[in-house]
Order: C-alpha cells, then structure tokens, then sequence
C-alpha cells in the first residue's frame, strides 16, 4: 500500500534509513537467557550456586524467560523515550542494558546467578540478535539503489556488531548516540540527512514502529512501514494507526516479504 498524497515511485528518495531493533534484528533474547541460565547451573562453576538459586532457576519456564526479556527490552524504551538531550545524564544502549539486567536480576530473585563479568557479557546480547529472514538480502538488494543507514538508538559498537552478525551490508551505520539523542527527537532524524548531506525530503525512515515514523515524518521524512510480528504498539483499532494508513508511503504486510517486498516495489531485481 502506499500513500494517495505522495508517489514516492515518481520521486524515489535517495537514501534509506533504518531502525534495527524489530525492524531489521528479531527478538532471540529469550532462547539466549534460557540457554544460558542452563548452561550456568550445569557446568563445573555451579558448585558455587547456592541452593536458592539452583531452586528459582528451576522454578522458572520458558515463559517466565520471555517475560523476563520483554521487560528487559521495555526498559531500553522507557529509557530512550524518558531521555532530554541537553538535561539528561547521557548514557550510551550498552550501559543501560547492562544496569537494567543486574536490576532485573534481582527483581527477579536471580542475583548470584552470574558473576559480575559474566553480567557484562549477558548484557552484550544484544549485539548479535538474529536478523529477520528477508533482512540481509533485502538490504544487499536496497543497497543497489538506495545509500543504505542504519538509524538506531543503539551505540555504534552494538550496531557494527549487528551489522556483521546478520551479514546486512548497511553502507553507513548511524546511531543516535552520533547526535547525542535518542530517537524520537527531532535532533537524530535531522541529524542523520545532514551527515548525509542531504535534506530530510531526501530521505525514508523505513521502521516496523508507527511512532519512529511519525517522528520521522514530523521532520521531513518518507516513510516506509514494514510490519513485523509483535512489534506495533499501536493497536489497529486506534484513531493514530487508522490515520497512519493516510500518510505511510509505503506499507508492507506481515505476509509480505519485508526488505525484498521494498525492493519488489522499487522494480530491483
């Protein structure tokens, strides 16, 4: 689907830029949690557990893992959504995962479990999550038309590392700590067409999140949405997820083909 009130096809944007956390990585956090707490209780260390731990970490399933993730992955919103450049300590994604884990760890009755260094290396999961089927492809493909960006609030060490990982080939990784802000402000969208050096007419966000968009948009923006299972927070219900059908440039289904449907649209082949 794409939007009435402008043919993004007749006047193609010169650069894409993306989201990475749902849009272009998955959520694979749990499966690494429960791995890793099994293999924590199992191995030659273990002796050093004491009984009360071995016995929550029994008591937790798989269920319990992934809402123990969700709630870590929660913290990383309330905390981009909650920081006001200029008034706000700065904190990079990396130290906010690391502190939110040991918080959670303890809400959780999970403190002792690991050892501090083995909470640092637990807390870097994030820069290896497995990127969705279409992504590493549709990307390559996007690249051949399109200067291809990363636009994430995660850290540009996390982001490098993604970009390894899941074999994207972004051209450029951009993360909204280059402008010491957090996405949805105003300052990262402007910040990355300028380092570009382009206007931000120039450029599409493409996200799998309305609101990234709609920020996006707010500075000049296209925008290209590509829904991906369990990440739209805006219920299709709502008025602002009816409304956004009015002004998405592009829209791509969940039984679509994400990035390659993109591609699909803008005729690469």
């Amino acid at each position: 689907m794409t939007s009435p009130h402008y043919d993004i096809f007749k006047s193609p944007p010169k650069a894409l830029t993306f989201d990475v956390f749902g849009t272009v990585g998955k959520k694979t956090v749990t499966s690494r949690l429960i791995d890793g707490a099994a293999a924590k209780v199992s191995s030659s260390k273990s002796v050093d557990l004491s009984p009360e731990i071995r016995k929550r970490v029994s008591e937790l399933t798989d269920q319990d893992w992934g809402q123990f993730a969700q709630e870590w992955r929660a913290s990383y919103y309330e905390f981009t959504r909650g920081y006001v450049p200029g008034k706000s300590k700065w904190r990079d994604i990396d130290t906010h995962h690391h502190l939110s884990l040991i918080d959670l760890l303890k809400k959780w009755q999970l403190e002792g479990l690991y050892a501090d260094d083995e909470v640092q290396d637990l807390s870097l999961v994030w820069h290896f999550l497995d990127p969705w089927s279409d992504s590493s492809a549709g990307l390559h493909k996007l690249g051949s038309k399109f200067e291809t960006s990363s636009l994430s609030n995660g850290n540009q060490s996390l982001l490098k590392d993604l970009n390894e990982h899941g074999h994207l080939g972004f051209k450029k990784i951009q993360s909204a700590a280059d402008f010491m802000a957090y996405k949805p402000h105003p300052s990262v969208y402007q910040g990355a067409a300028e380092a570009m050096a382009l206007n931000t007419s120039e450029v599409a966000m493409v996200a799998a999140h309305l609101s990234d968009l709609k920020a996006a948009r707010g500075c000049g923006f296209r925008t290209i949405y590509v829904e991906r299972k369990g990440e739209e927070s805006w219920k299709p219900h709502s008025d602002e997820y009816k409304d956004a059908k009015t002004w998405v440039d592009i829209w791509v289904s969940e039984d679509e083909d994400g990035f390659l449907e993109v591609a699909k649209k803008f005729d690469i082949n």
